[in-house]
Protein backbone atom coordinates (compact mmCIF):
# COMPACT_ATOMS: atom_id res chain seq x y z
CA UNK A 1 0.00 0.00 0.00
CA UNK A 2 1.00 3.50 -0.61
CA UNK A 3 1.45 5.68 2.39
CA UNK A 4 0.81 9.28 2.71
CA UNK A 5 2.06 12.25 5.11
CA UNK A 6 -1.11 13.94 7.41
CA UNK A 7 -0.37 17.40 9.15
CA UNK A 8 -2.55 19.33 11.16
CA UNK A 9 -3.04 22.66 10.04
CA UNK A 10 -6.38 24.00 11.93
CA UNK A 11 -6.65 23.28 16.01
CA UNK A 12 -9.63 21.49 16.85
CA UNK A 13 -10.87 23.67 19.59
CA UNK A 14 -14.63 24.45 19.25
CA UNK A 15 -14.83 21.65 17.03
CA UNK A 16 -17.42 18.60 17.64
CA UNK A 17 -16.36 15.53 20.09
CA UNK A 18 -16.19 13.18 17.39
CA UNK A 19 -13.92 15.54 15.17
CA UNK A 20 -11.48 15.73 18.56
CA UNK A 21 -11.44 11.86 18.83
CA UNK A 22 -10.47 11.72 14.97
CA UNK A 23 -7.63 13.64 15.26
CA UNK A 24 -6.39 11.80 18.56
CA UNK A 25 -6.84 8.22 16.55
CA UNK A 26 -5.16 9.85 13.52
CA UNK A 27 -1.71 10.80 15.91
CA UNK A 28 -2.26 14.28 15.76
CA UNK A 29 -1.89 16.43 19.02
CA UNK A 30 -0.64 20.16 17.77
CA UNK A 31 -0.72 22.34 14.85
CA UNK A 32 1.91 21.66 12.33
CA UNK A 33 2.78 17.55 13.66
CA UNK A 34 3.04 15.26 10.60
CA UNK A 35 2.43 11.08 11.01
CA UNK A 36 2.47 9.02 8.54
CA UNK A 37 0.15 6.12 7.55
CA UNK A 38 -0.99 3.38 5.28
CA UNK A 39 -3.91 4.24 2.48
CA UNK A 40 -5.85 2.53 4.11
CA UNK A 41 -9.97 2.85 3.70
CA UNK A 42 -10.33 3.47 6.86
CA UNK A 43 -7.49 6.37 7.26
CA UNK A 44 -8.48 7.69 4.23
CA UNK A 45 -12.36 7.91 5.82
CA UNK A 46 -10.73 9.38 8.80
CA UNK A 47 -8.85 11.88 7.03
CA UNK A 48 -11.56 12.77 5.15
CA UNK A 49 -13.55 14.12 8.14
CA UNK A 50 -11.30 16.08 9.12
CA UNK A 51 -10.38 17.42 6.04
CA UNK A 52 -10.65 21.12 6.79
CA UNK A 53 -8.39 20.77 9.57
CA UNK A 54 -5.28 18.97 8.29
CA UNK A 55 -3.66 18.35 4.63
CA UNK A 56 -2.25 15.36 3.54
CA UNK A 57 0.37 14.74 0.62
CA UNK A 58 1.86 11.38 -0.79
CA UNK A 59 4.60 10.04 0.78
Amino acid sequence: MSKIKVKQIKSGIKKPQNQKRTLEALGLHKIGQVVEHEATPSILGMVNKVKHLVSTEEA
